[in-house]
């Protein structure tokens, strides 16, 4: 879930995925640096409504795994709401075997598929249930004498190794290459642990999800709103890093702000998957809303003051939402997490959203999120399904 273009800087290279899906999302970061005001703090004046419990906010490092970040503190979280002490999850230990897969689909599909770090929600789900989880502590994916990830060069020769098998020079595969590949991974991120202790107790990381962690993969819903599939029924999330193809269910643009406050009021936290690369998302201010104004024609006031308190915003329609996909002036940047709600001093209602960029913005790796915001730049969510509404639920017949 990053961004190989920066809406086009990127298109030309979006094949270079080995080298330029680190790069690009450092590019990402780094581009946002220039969306903020200088008073934007001290301008608003949030109380929180409903503020659901979290582990400490992590950084991502120089690798494009957000989404892995986002969804695993998610489930951190719904450790928290069921009751249990959470325990802080690898989110290398989803990634490296989200590796593993994407480079046998990638095979498969003789190269047409998406390389690079970049996932979805669902992948840690899928991840989760077929390979378990380990903490953080177990499998940090330093294996390369660095202190944060760094992905790059491991990347690079990811695409090396894959494209030679797509090539075939024996004129049939072997097993071989599997082995080959998975080497590669592992002499970067480190070996995956057949067992561990933890607490005094060994482990295997399919008994550490099941006994520790205890949630029920099967329990959580993914979903997004388009126009051109119909509503409640699933469609396949056409975007790029949706490498495996999965299903999400189609909803209506309103019912994503449904579900999300209806998960909070009950307790449920949100993994959340969004474009965010509009002028109008600043990490710094740790402020997102959507501009009634395109950038291009504010005055130069306007543009130093976006953040600088409260801004009327316009209606988000399904056409306009559409549009934006169409047009790529939306595309899967980046996963975060909702974990709450807030109101400014005007009265509106903000998503309290953790970031995995560490704590250097105003919030300390906090976000305040407008709903329309939500509405217009989803690309999808996951909640667990006791957090849907009822009326959608039977609507989605789960």
């Amino acid at each position: 879930m990053y961004k190989f273009s920066m809406k086009s800087v990127f298109a030309a290279s979006a094949f270079m995925v080995g080298v330029s899906g680190c790069f690009a999302q450092d590019v990402l970061v780094n581009s946002l640096k220039v969306n903020a005001s200088e008073k934007s703090k001290e301008s608003f004046k949030f109380t929180e409504q409903i503020n659901l419990g979290t582990t400490s906010v992590k950084a991502q490092g120089s690798s494009g795994t957000c989404w892995s970040y986002s969804t695993n503190s998610f489930l951190e979280s719904e450790m928290i709401r069921m009751g249990k002490q959470p325990v802080e999850l690898s989110q290398i230990f989803s990634a490296r075997n989200v590796y593993v897969e994407k480079g046998v689909n990638y095979v498969r599909m003789h190269g047409a598929v998406t390389l690079g770090d970049g996932g979805a929600l669902h992948d840690v789900i899928n991840m989760y249930k077929k390979y378990g989880t380990v903490p953080r502590e177990v499998y940090t994916g330093l294996n390369y004498g660095t202190d944060k990830n760094k992905f790059a060069e491991m990347g690079a020769l990811i695409e090396g190794v894959l494209t030679a098998v797509v090539k075939n020079p024996n004129g049939e595969l072997t097993p071989n290459w599997q082995k080959a590949y998975a080497a590669v991974i592992d002499s970067y991120l480190g070996k995956v642990p057949e067992n561990f202790t933890y607490k005094g107790k060994n482990y295997t990381p399919q008994s550490f999800a099941k006994e520790v962690v205890g949630i029920n993969p099967d329990e959580y819903i993914e979903m997004s709103s388009f126009t051109t599939a119909p509503y409640y029924q699933k469609t396949t999330m056409m975007v790029p890093d949706n490498w495996s193809f999965d299903q999400v269910y189609n909803v209506k643009v309103n019912d994503m702000t449904d579900v999300i406050d209806n998960a909070l009021k009950k307790g449920y936290t949100v993994a959340w998957a969004t474009d965010v690369s509009e002028k109008s998302f600043s990490w710094k201010n740790g402020v997102a809303y959507v501009a009634n104004k395109k950038f291009d024609d504010m005055t130069a006031d306007e543009k130093a003051n976006m953040f600088n308190g409260p801004k009327e915003e316009p209606e988000i329609t399904a056409e306009m939402r559409q549009a934006a996909f169409d047009n790529y002036t939306t595309t899967d940047d980046h996963g975060m997490h909702i974990i709450g709600l807030a109101k400014d001093q005007t009265g509106k209602e903000y998503y309290i959203v953790k970031n995995s960029w560490g704590v250097t913005n105003d919030y300390k790796g906090f976000l305040f999120v407008t709903k329309n915001f939500v509405k217009y730049k989803t690309t999808a969510l996951m909640v667990n399904k006791g957090g849907i509404p009822t009326e959608i639920a039977k609507k989605l017949g789960v």
